[in-house]
């Protein structure tokens, strides 16, 4: 593609991801590319990559339209991005925008109008903060949840709040049941992709840059799942060991049940409980290529709710990843910041606590049960933890490690170079 039709194209998917309100992007983009086959792979990456960086400047970007006084339009937006993040002048955007065929339209009097307004001040290339914008929109904190950081971080929130603009790394959990980090390393520099030890967590790998997995013999044996080293520290506060009896609620596709099934070595049991049928059977194809589905038995919740009252003090461990808004997420879900694709922030914490006082009595004397989010709202955490324990006198709180937090692991993208994750360890008393 001609650097013109990307740019219409990119036109093109804001437009779609504008009428999509109750869609993430990333599956909005994916759609798009799927029926588009003469898109090439390189011009599909630049596409979604600056599709993915423009959602991150939402705020600013709508600050400089006001200021301008230009519509709010996907197309406008492009226009401003290219100017204020990657240096096009006015010379550049005429190429761009020149009604060729594939091409954008022609530049209207009044785009130019604000194009020599933004030129004028000398912020052509300069990227797109400016020093009159308020703290909020300069780090992208949405009105919805910006009392509540503010609170949380205190005379942190901007350093906080600006790690999260940032992308995402490339973390990797080692299968290390079927090759230790080394070997996995090993390999897949061999194919091109470097990693480095991750700080935190005892099998993950981050990988350098921008890694293109798939074809990797590691990936294909099974050794490594992409898995964010925040989340792998989930299951690795559960502290499994070969034989135990465990509860995976909520499991979705299955990346803390893999990590979970690899510690045990293939033996014990783990019950995989999800309502989401199609992400149940993603994980059952995931189980099989790690070679630990012999252990992990599926369920449905729906369907289960009479074998789960039998199930009562049966389980050593019982992990609760539970659906939350996703606040901690906002480095690879940047447009999780301004829409609301689930149940809204009061029917969550209604869930929350009905899944805690269901999973509750599964727990044995002296085992564990781990409530884990990827929010940062202490709505969702450590409140979702005092009503638990004022309710179940017989938990108690164990403390995770004080890299982590005091006394809930509490992590983010500033402090640890992760997503945001919450995950509080109660025991059973015996």
């Amino acid at each position: 593609m001609k650097p013109a039709s990307r740019i219409q194209t990119t036109i093109d998917v804001l437009e779609k991801i504008k009428d999509n309100t109750r869609v993430p992007m990333d599956s909005v983009i994916g759609d798009y590319m799927r029926v588009r086959r003469y898109i090439g792979s390189k011009d599909r990456n630049e596409i979604a990559e600056r599709v993915y960086n423009m959602a991150r400047a939402t705020a600013r970007l709508g600050w400089w339209l006001k200021k301008c006084g230009a519509d709010d339009t996907p197309r406008s937006r492009v226009l401003l991005w290219l100017m204020l993040a990657e240096g096009a002048d006015e010379k550049r955007l005429k190429d761009l925008f020149d009604a060729s065929r594939y091409a954008p339209a022609e530049l209207s009097p009044q785009e130019l109008h604000y194009v020599k307004l933004i030129q004028q001040d000398g912020y052509t290339g300069g990227g797109i903060g400016h020093p009159d914008m308020p703290e909020s929109v300069r780090v992208e904190c949405p009105p919805l949840y910006e009392d509540k950081l503010r609170a949380f971080f205190g005379a942190d929130f901007e350093t906080e709040m600006a790690a999260m603009l940032e992308p995402a790394t490339l973390d990797l959990r080692v299968n290390t049941f079927l090759a230790d980090k080394q070997k996995v390393m090993n390999y897949l520099e061999a194919d091109g992709v470097k990693t480095t030890e991750t700080d935190l967590s005892p099998c993950g790998l981050r990988c350098a840059g921008k890694a293109y997995l798939a074809k990797t013999k590691a990936f294909g044996k099974g050794w490594i799942e992409i898995q964010d080293e925040g989340s792998q520290l989930i299951a690795h506060m559960c502290d499994v060991t070969p034989g135990m009896q465990v509860l995976d609620y909520c499991a979705g596709a299955g990346g803390k049940t893999l990590a979970l099934g690899t510690a045990m070595e293939r033996k014990g049991r783990i019950v995989a409980m999800d309502n989401d049928e199609r992400r149940l059977k993603k994980g059952r194809d995931r189980y099989k290529k790690a070679q630990i589905a012999d252990i992990i038995e599926v369920r449905s919740i729906d369907e289960n709710a009479k074998w789960l009252k039998r199930q009562k003090g049966k389980f050593d461990v019982v992990l609760t990843d539970v659906p939350c808004s996703g606040t901690g997420t906002w480095r690879r879900n940047p447009d999780m910041r301004w829409r609301v694709f689930g149940p809204p922030l009061e029917e969550l914490t209604a869930i929350q606590a009905e899944i805690l006082d269901k999973v509750a009595p599964l727990v044995k004397p002296g085992g564990r049960l781990v409530y884990a989010t990827c929010s940062l709202l202490r709505d969702e955490n450590e409140d979702q933890i005092e009503r638990f324990l004022k309710d179940h006198e017989e938990f108690e709180i164990v403390p995770v490690p004080e890299n982590l937090g005091k006394p809930f692991m509490r992590l983010t993208p500033h402090r640890h170079g992760t997503d945001g994750f919450f995950a509080a360890i109660l025991q059973r008393r015996t």
